[in-house]
């Protein structure tokens, strides 16, 4: 059972962690892809011990970024939180290593992808020796649907039926949830979609523990940042708000034997990883693509690789969105000219950006899907920009991009001084400056003068957000989650569509592929639907795709139990400590 299950996409929505700076697992700044699913070496990323599983002891598994502290599904802001969560509380559905939904702490049937019927598990307890029914799942998904509710999870309950009519106030409880008993509840979307599964949200909560607690008030309650409780192999004993969180084997785990006595996650600076899993000052950590170079040379730890679900792009703002009316009100002029665009992809050099910023844990992505999701197309079915300089002073050249006043420097198409703006996210990390300049170098390298701006990270997300008129061109990322469905991304009446592409015919292929009249039970005929979407969009070239990189661990040799591929790693209740 896979317990990092690919939640990126929430986490990076909320404060455009997407752009990986703050949440790349575990707080690193990058997370990836690789084909193979080998590490660095050509072994396989997995770590399969021999013999029987060790009892006891306490594993230290590091973190190298301070948590936020809401340490619950419902309310978590950044993927840091939620590495921890993970450890102890899980849902109702778990993916494979294909990306399919599979039964966890509920089974479920439908024939129309509209009316669900979900049976829980029997006798699975929470942490506080109260035993989980579909009313703690209710309770979930009222509380996130509430009007008073302020975390980011509304969009993974609001197809429910009625949920609208909840949150406006006019109902007192959402109409497409009917509980059978204990153990069965039926729950009724307000339409039939592809993804009504694997979007709705899958996280009972505790109503005992919540009870007496107004909406409002529980992201700041101790059950969220301090005394949280929940349902995985794992107790939360004790929390050193920014330092450390000590967990305990829970006892009553529903699902076989935990292994360690107890886990001890350290907050340690990123710049100590390598000296800390060196010394065993800690057992475990996701590594950043700086340090895993560092970390392959020592001979008591084993650099475990998979594939990731994250890309990195360069961002056109082609319009301003009014999220009122989710509509694009107005087109800017600089970037429509889809040639411009075209030049700009041609001139960066992604390899050589790839291999001098990230280590070699990554390759070029040629698309708004990372190669290791199912949906996504192959390279020969898209438009892709390989680095060709001459191929891109053409393009510029047939614009009418041409250097007028032999300055070196290419004017646009009416004789004006033409320049690249492009804006970057500024957390402290010099490296990030770096690679931002070296984009702008190869801009440069073809004509166009380019100007870098490094704005403060929290800073950045809002501009980027709200199309401040400073961003022009921006460097971000997104992960894609377990549901494929990239709509809320791309689709032109959404918010995070934060290049404004607005293309009905890309929007129409988006809805097809949800279609169950369309599409049905075709998962290789909604997966060319998707493709089609994917090469509309590299015609246009809303974004330039960048990278997609390897998710990192470094795993010390003591540890046994420890595997890992593109779904996450398993469940710790199997990790252990060889005597």
């Amino acid at each position: 059972m896979k317990r990092k299950s690919m939640l990126w996409l929430f986490a990076m929505i909320l404060v455009l962690s997407a752009f990986l700076a703050a949440c790349g697992g575990g707080g690193s700044d990058d997370a990836s892809e690789s084909d193979s699913g080998e590490s660095k070496d050509g072994e396989k990323a997995t770590e399969e011990q021999s013999g029987e599983p060790q009892q006891g002891g306490t594993l230290t598994y590091g973190l190298d970024a301070t948590p936020e502290g809401l340490y619950n599904w419902a309310f978590y802001g950044i993927a840091t939180d939620a590495e921890i969560i993970e450890f102890f509380d899980e849902g109702l559905i778990e993916y494979d290593e294909n990306l399919q939904p599979i039964p966890n702490l509920a089974e479920w049937e439908t024939e129309d992808n509209q009316h669900f019927t979900f049976k829980f598990k029997e006798g699975v307890k929470w942490h506080n020796g109260e035993e989980l029914t579909v009313n703690d799942w209710v309770f979930a998904l009222e509380t996130i649907a509430h009007p008073d509710y302020d975390g980011p999870r509304y969009a993974n309950v609001e197809t429910i039926e009625g949920a609208p009519a909840f949150r406006a106030g006019e109902a007192d409880s959402i109409s497409g949830l009917k509980v059978v008993d204990d153990y069965t509840i039926e729950v009724t979307f307000d339409e039939p979609r592809l993804n009504n599964l694997t979007n709705i949200w899958s996280y009972p909560m505790s109503q005992k523990e919540f009870e007496g607690i107004e909406v409002a008030d529980m992201s700041g309650s101790e059950q969220v940042r301090t005394k949280p409780v929940g349902l995985g192999p794992f107790k939360v004993e004790n929390i050193v708000p920014g330092e450390s969180i000590e967990l305990v084997k829970n006892e009553d785990y529903w699902n076989g034997e935990v292994n360690l006595d107890k886990i001890i996650i350290r907050v340690i600076d990123n710049t100590a990883t390598v000296g800390a899993l060196q010394n065993g000052d800690i057992d475990m950590i996701s590594l950043q693509p700086v340090s895993a170079p560092d970390v392959e040379k020592l001979d008591n730890v084993e650099v475990v690789t998979a594939p990731g679900l994250s890309y990195y792009y360069v961002g056109f703002k082609l319009g301003k969105f009014d999220n009122a009316s989710k509509t694009i009100t107005e087109e800017l002029p600089k970037y429509q000219d889809v040639n411009l665009r075209k030049a700009m992809a041609h001139a960066i050099n992604r390899e050589e950006w790839i291999d001098a910023f990230f280590f070699g844990y990554g390759k070029p992505v040629n698309k708004p899907v990372p190669t290791a999701h199912w949906i996504a197309a192959d390279d020969s079915e898209v438009n892709v920009y390989e680095y060709d300089p001459e191929k891109a002073k053409q393009l510029l050249d047939e614009a009418g991009f041409v250097d007028t006043n032999d300055d070196g420097f290419r004017e646009d198409p009416n004789g004006e001084e033409f320049v690249v703006k492009f804006s970057h996210y500024a957390t402290g990390n010099p490296t990030f400056e770096s690679r931002s300049q070296a984009i702008a170098q190869y801009w440069e390298e073809v004509g166009l003068k380019s100007e870098v701006e490094m704005v403060e990270v929290n800073l950045y997300y809002d501009m980027v957000e709200k199309d401040d008129p400073s961003i022009e061109t921006f460097f971000g990322g997104w992960g894609t989650g377990t549901d494929p469905d990239p709509s809320a991304l791309w689709k032109a009446d959404q918010l995070w569509n934060y290049p404004r592409y607005d293309n009905p015919e890309a929007d129409a292929l988006l809805e097809q592929a949800l279609s169950v009249e369309e599409v049905g039970d075709d998962q290789e005929k909604r997966a060319q639907v998707y493709a089609e979407w994917q090469k509309k969009v590299t015609e246009d070239v809303p974004m330039i795709f960048i990278a997609e990189l390897d998710e990192i661990m470094g795993v010390g040799e003591k540890v046994g139990g420890f595997s890992m591929d593109v779904s996450g790693y398993n469940n710790p209740a199997e990790w252990y400590l060889k005597q």
